[in-house]
C-alpha cells in the first residue's frame, strides 16, 4: 500500500481483537507484500486472510473469508494499511 507507517495502536488493537500479540517485524512483513491491486483480487485477498489467520492463530471461515473480501472490494478507503486496518476493525 502506499503508506508503509503502521499505526501506533494496531498491535494493540490487534491484540484486543484477537486476544494475541502480533509483533512489528509481523505487521510489516504482511504490509510489504499489500499493494493496491492486492484490494481489488479475490485470490491475493483470500492469500492475506490466510496469513493474517496464521499469524495470530484464529481460523477464519469461508463466510467470513467471502464477507472480509466483498467488505474490502466495495471500500473505497484502502489507499493505506491504516484504511484497511479501520475497515476491518469495524466488521465484527
Amino acid at each position: 500500500m502506499a503508506d508503509k507507517r503502521i499505526p501506533s495502536d494496531l498491535f494493540n488493537m490487534v491484540k484486543k481483537k484477537t486476544g494475541k500479540s502480533v509483533s512489528e517485524s509481523d505487521i510489516k512483513n504482511l504490509a510489504n507484500g499489500v499493494t493496491p491491486a492486492t484490494a481489488q483480487s479475490e485470490q491475493q485477498l483470500r492469500q492475506l486472510i490466510k496469513q493474517v489467520s496464521s499469524l495470530v492463530n484464529v481460523p477464519v471461515s469461508e463466510q467470513t473469508t467471502k464477507e472480509i473480501i466483498d467488505a474490502v472490494k466495495g471500500s473505497k478507503n484502502l489507499g493505506s494499511l491504516e484504511g484497511l486496518m479501520k475497515m476491518l476493525t469495524k466488521k465484527k
